[in-house]
């Protein structure tokens, strides 16, 4: 696609949805393409699906207006994914999906091979916010989607910290600052704060983290019994492998909960010289280059031990 209007046409219903456990990125370019179709295509109904977003996202126009479930049979004029690397990460809504007469996809994990009607999948960009933008007219865009696509971008560059941030992600980012949003309060509020609990747990998983091969890859990871004496949910976790990356020496850390018995969450992070997105699409995942994630089952040392054998393959330990 050259501009969101292209796929358009006929559509009177339409329906945009994320994935599980939506991030930053998932849910500032689900809720500016959201306010976008609302502002420019009233005649066309939307609805927004998302996974339990997290409130500190609430500050953002439209939050309000997520679905956070399905009510039962519907068939979409159109869904539009955005952020989602494959089918079976679709949250919520993955039922009406199957049902729209017309799917896109909207993305930007180079593990993303396409599994809608219309893929617009850009693999070296930033984040689905910036994918998004560049298909949006910019005299259609108004504060409050402006706001949403610059938290999506801040979130998926660290507050432009990654790799994965170019001199034209600079350039939107300004250009979205222009609309007047309160980008500083923005960043405290959605990326930076952590409570109490959040900064108890980042410590626990710091303090009993392990070093292998060297110094060359970190591994933290919670057990469920630790995650319900804490009390916390896995959206609690957020930045905690961002954390263990900035361990110095390493070129690769790895993260894992404990979702059930022997059922981990495995978030993946690396300095270049490791491709994780191969290691997560090996196990079922998916992601970037420097930043991927799977599920898996097994112990913790059965997994870790499948887990470094991968990144051997590329960068002995």
């Amino acid at each position: 696609m050259n501009n969101i209007s292209e796929i358009l046409p006929g559509v009177r219903t339409a329906a945009i949805g994320g994935h599980v456990r939506p991030d930053g990125d998932c849910i500032g370019s689900t809720l500016g393409l959201y306010l976008y179709m609302r502002r420019n295509y009233p005649e066309i109904e939307t609805d927004i699906y998302l996974e339990n977003p997290k409130t500190e996202f609430c500050f953002l126009k439209g939050f309000d207006k997520i679905l956070t479930k399905t009510e039962g049979p519907r068939e979409y004029d159109l869904f539009i994914t955005c952020d989602v690397s494959s089918r079976n990460r679709i949250a919520v809504a993955g039922e009406y999906f199957d049902t729209a007469k017309k799917t896109v996809c909207i993305d930007h994990h180079v593990s993303n091979h396409g599994f809608a009607d219309v893929n617009h999948v850009m693999g070296d960009i930033s984040s689905a916010s910036e994918v998004l933008y560049c298909l949006l007219d910019r005299d259609k865009i108004d504060r409050d989607i402006a706001e949403a696509l610059y938290t999506g971008i801040a979130h998926d560059t660290g507050v432009f910290l990654y790799s994965a941030t170019t001199p034209q992600t600079m350039r939107i980012a300004a250009d979205l600052m222009e609309f007047g949003f309160d980008f500083n309060k923005l960043l405290d509020v959605s990326f930076y704060q952590r409570s109490y609990l959040q900064t108890q747990v980042l410590g626990r998983v710091l303090t009993e983290s392990i070093m292998i091969g060297d110094g060359k890859c970190i591994i933290g990871h919670l057990k469920k019994k630790e995650m319900d004496f804490y009390g916390i949910q896995p959206a609690d976790l957020d930045g905690i492998i961002a954390q263990l990356n900035y361990t110095s020496g390493i070129e690769v850390a790895v993260f894992l909960y404990e979702l059930d018995t022997q059922e981990y969450k495995v978030s993946l992070r690396s300095h270049g010289e490791v491709d994780v997105s191969i290691i997560a699409v090996r196990f079922g995942g998916g992601g970037h280059v420097r930043a991927a994630g799977f599920n898996m089952n097994g112990t913790f040392y059965d997994i870790v031990n499948n887990i470094t054998e991968q990144i051997e393959m590329q960068c002995p330990l």
